[in-house]
């Protein structure tokens, strides 16, 4: 037996024996010249069971051994700690004695540093008063000698001193006396330099800096000129004629031919932001006409980029429109080609002739539709934002056309270049009748067609209609009729038990003038077209009447009397079903004060929202009574 072999594999019983008995001569059942000799065997089992008994022996000296040193290391690592423990105690004792020393000198350092500021805040104070009255000594006696006033880069620092408000004072001044003087040249020249002053533009935002500066000047203009009006006018002309346009060309002039789709979103961004301008100042007095003079300003700007915008527009949708397509065709590794010149219009017969007739060797899709949502959705974007400039950027005129070219490229890439193509590919995928096995992947292109194509009408609903003229023609009209037939003694008459109309003479024309554009809509259209009209008709019609009935004050039987527009109203414009809602608003125009809570929390008015019925209620020629003030406080 070896040693080596026990300590360094695991001892088994069963292979240790076998392997004995294997090298034991006689001791196997292999035959040849040395058979089995059990007492061979037996005699090595014995000698080996001794040996073994003198290496446990051995080994449990070993342990007991190992057993001994490990306790004797046991305990001198136990007065190691505790050793180790008594230093991290005083460490730590030397450590708090440290941190309370530290904290001493802290707070000695801050209470110092405190007499010191104390000291030195009035000291800093003396020394810039001093300089201070310096600076004014040399500016007074006109002798400027100090850095302040001879350095340009230093210049800033004087201002802030103080002189900066007296020299805008002087140039309101200078302004205010060449007014006076008729010196138009002058004022211009001093307006310019009175734009750079940060009282002027306080923001980065100009059209921001614009509306402040104008606000500002309007409240001290009516104390030192005796045309105020027309000093405002002047000086909000030069902030359009100096300032806008020349910011407008900066910023239009960077991507004029290097980024349409920038120049496009630039162009759209700055005639919205000054046409919000333009409406801020409306609320000020420019003279007789503010409309057509801000008006005038905005196209004095922009009338260059407007006259050209829709061409600019067309060319980038349809080059947009063209990259959206073919990167969609890139991507399935497909060359578009030619289907014929058939259209889906000669589907029916197509299908009829394949079913009949052997018309060659089909097209093989391998089960492609060639149509893509996210190509569609993409397109409609792009379409989407295209009409949103075209409604902000257009003439009134020019509108209609605009939108409609939008739209015919919408229609060509879309519709022709995408769906049809993709239909027209398909019919030529369309198996004969004898094939076998055949994939009628037709249909599929069929289902994602008509798919599609409820998203393309659903832009036609939302964003072209929108922009017809011919329901804007409607809208104007009746606003016309109203403003010339409608009277404030019809709902406020000066006899109120002598009333002896049904509805208002304005109720009964604009009445009459619906019927008539209505039926001749449905002489005009058919199916959901003229459902889609009518529906776009009614919710204008709906706000007109609306916005108008809030124009007025209501007595008792005036309020009646606006109960029998309304009805009147509802019943000519019944295909419209939009007038319930407002027939319960005039309710309240009528009803007793002590019920006005009943009523609106009635099943009509319930859900709207609360400012809406006070707006109805503040018609009431009654209104600052006692007890409708009590109602709606």
């Amino acid at each position: 037996m070896h040693e080596d072999e026990e300590w360094h594999e695991p001892f088994v019983a069963d292979e240790y024996i076998e392997r004995l008995v294997w090298r034991t001569p006689g001791g196997g059942s292999r035959g040849g010249p040395e058979a089995f000799d059990p007492k061979r065997l037996l005699e090595e089992f014995v000698n080996h069971i001794q040996e073994l008994q003198i290496m446990d022996e051995r080994i449990q000296r070993k342990v007991e051994k190992l057993e001994q040193q490990c306790q004797k290391e046991a305990k001198e690592f136990a007065r190691k700690v505790q050793e180790l423990q008594k230093s991290n105690q005083v460490a730590f004792q030397h450590f708090q004695e440290l941190d309370e020393h530290i904290s001493y000198v802290a707070t000695k350092v801050c209470h110092l540093g405190d007499q010191l500021e104390g000291v030195n805040t009035p000291r800093q104070r003396a020394v810039e008063a001093q300089k201070l009255m310096k600076y004014f000594n040399e500016f007074l006696d006109g002798e400027l000698k100090s850095d302040v006033f001879t350095n340009s880069e230093k210049l800033n620092d004087f201002l802030f001193l103080g002189k900066y408000h007296d020299l805008e004072c002087q140039l309101i001044q200078e302004f205010t006396g060449a007014q006076r003087r008729g010196e138009i040249s002058r004022m211009r020249e001093v307006a310019a330099v009175l734009l750079h002053f940060k009282g002027a533009y306080l923001r980065n935002d100009i059209f921001e800096d614009a509306a402040v500066l104008c606000q500002r000047v309007n409240k001290q203009v009516g104390d030192i000129f005796s045309n105020p009006e027309t000093v405002l006018a002047k000086l909000i002309q030069n902030v359009f004629e100096i300032k806008l346009q020349s910011f407008v060309k900066d910023q239009l002039q960077e991507c004029w031919k290097s980024d349409a789709e920038q120049y496009l979103k630039s162009l759209y961004d700055l005639y919205t932001r000054t046409t919000n301008l333009s409406s801020k100042l409306m609320e000020f007095n420019l003279g007789t006409d503010k409309q057509t003079f801000l008006s005038k300003l905005i196209k004095s700007i922009f009338i260059s980029y407007l006259e050209s915008y829709i061409e600019i527009e067309t060319g980038y949708l349809k080059s947009r429109s063209a990259m959206i397509l073919q990167r969609y065709y890139d991507s399935k590794n497909h060359q578009k080609r030619s289907i014929g010149t058939g259209g889906i219009q000669d589907l029916k017969e197509r299908i009829r002739q394949r079913t009949n007739l052997p018309l060659g060797p089909s097209i093989d899709t391998h089960g492609e539709t060639f149509l893509s949502q996210e190509v569609v959705v993409n397109l409609l974007q792009e379409t989407k934002q295209a009409f949103e400039r075209c409604h902000r950027l257009s003439d009134p005129s020019d509108l209609p056309r605009n939108a409609f070219r939008i739209f015919t490229i919408l229609v060509e890439f879309l519709c022709i270049e995408h769906i049809d193509y993709a239909l027209e590919t398909g019919l030529a995928g369309i198996p004969s009748s004898d094939s076998k096995n055949a994939n009628l992947y037709f249909l599929d292109v069929v289902h994602q067609a008509n798919t599609i194509f409820h998203l393309f009408d659903k832009q036609f609903n939302d964003h072209l209609m929108p922009l017809i003229r011919t329901l804007n023609c409607m809208i104007g009209q009746m606003k016309h009729i109203l403003a010339a037939e409608q009277k404030k003694t019809d709902f406020k008459p000066e006899d109120e038990n002598n009333v002896l109309i049904q509805y208002t003479n304005a109720c009964v024309k604009v009445c009459a003038y619906v019927r008539k554009q209505v039926e001749k809509i449905k002489n005009s259209m058919d199916g959901k077209n003229v459902d889609t009209v009518l529906m776009e008709l009614g919710v204008r019609f709906h706000r007109l009447i609306y916005e108008h009935l809030q124009q007025y004050s209501y007595s008792c039987m005036g309020g009646m009397l606006a109960i029998c527009d309304v009805a009147e109203y509802r019943k000519c414009a019944k295909d419209f079903k939009l007038f319930d809602t407002l027939h319960a608003l005039c309710n309240l125009l009528v009803v007793n004060p002590d019920n006005l809570k009943q009523v609106c929390s009635g099943e009509q008015l319930a859900n709207l929202d609360k400012n809406i019925l006070h707006s109805f209620v503040q018609l009431r020629a009654d209104y600052r009574s006692a007890r409708l003030a009590r109602h709606f406080s």
